[in-house]
């Protein structure tokens, strides 16, 4: 009888959380616009060859303050590149698909602090992105961060 017990609660659990995952296993799914976690950018994700690469496509502060100048990549450690418009930037490079919804192996840039980082993307439903961000290679020095896909 506990056994039976046992079996049908983890059934349940399996048939009420197992409806939550994305269902199909589509390299494309991640392709589309995303609200940053904290709601002041999106960053269309789009394909090229087999990679996929994400581009800023609107910001909250567009513009300097008091000004009509956009924003510009000015913690850029190269300067050359510091007067580069941060909408319409690619700040994601590289995404590779492995399967099981998850993307990797590539690089994400933080206009923020001017760094690139490595990156990683797991679809964790159909408008829920969980962007990886970390450092010098190794994932257990980053942070993890949620978008939302623009409907």
């Amino acid at each position: 009888m506990k056994v039976f017990s046992t079996f049908t609660v983890l059934l349940a659990c399996l048939l009420t959380f197992g409806s939550f995952t994305p269902k199909a296993d589509n390299p494309d799914a991640i392709v589309g616009t995303w609200l940053s976690s904290k709601k002041r950018n999106q960053v269309q994700i789009y394909k090229q060859g087999n990679t996929y690469l994400g581009r800023v496509v609107w910001m909250l502060e567009a513009t300097e303050p008091g000004t009509n100048r956009p924003k510009t990549d000015e913690k850029n450690p190269d300067e050359k590149l510091r007067n580069r418009p941060l909408v319409s930037l690619v700040i994601m490079t590289n995404m590779n698909y492995k399967g099981g919804n998850l993307w990797s192996d590539g690089q994400i840039y933080n206009p923020e602090d001017g760094r690139t980082y490595g990156c990683d993307l797991a679809m964790r439903g159909p408008n829920t992105l969980s962007v990886h961000g970390y450092m010098l290679g190794m994932r257990m020095l980053g942070q993890t961060k949620d978008w939302t896909r623009v409907k």
